[in-house]
C-alpha cells in the first residue's frame, strides 16, 4: 500500500524515468541515472516518513476491518458486481 501510494505521489519523477527510458531503449541504464536517482529519492523521502506511514497504516486497518465485516476484498468492493445495473 505504501508503495502504491508514493508511487503517486512521486508520479513527476515517474513520468520522466518513464519517458527517458522509453526514449533510449537500452542504453537507459546509462542514459537515466539521474531520473532513477530522483524517482528513488522521492520513493524513500515517503518510506522514511512517520506521518506517512502511520497514514498507510490507518488505511490498512480500516481496509482490514471492513473485510472482516463484509468478507469483501478492497479491490472487489471498489468493482462493479455483475448484477448491478
Amino acid at each position: 500500500m505504501m508503495r502504491e501510494k508514493a508511487r503517486v505521489l512521486c508520479d513527476q519523477q515517474a513520468e520522466a524515468f518513464t519517458h527517458c527510458c522509453k526514449e533510449t531503449g537500452f542504453l537507459m541504464v546509462v542514459k537515466c541515472q539521474e531520473e532513477n536517482k530522483a524517482l528513488k529519492e522521492c520513493l524513500t523521502k515517503h518510506y522514511n516518513d512517520p506521518a506517512f506511514f502511520e497514514e498507510c497504516k490507518q488505511e490498512y486497518i480500516r481496509e482490514k476491518q471492513e473485510y472482516q465485516k463484509t468478507g469483501i476484498s478492497a479491490k472487489n468492493r471498489n468493482q462493479k458486481s455483475p448484477n448491478s445495473t
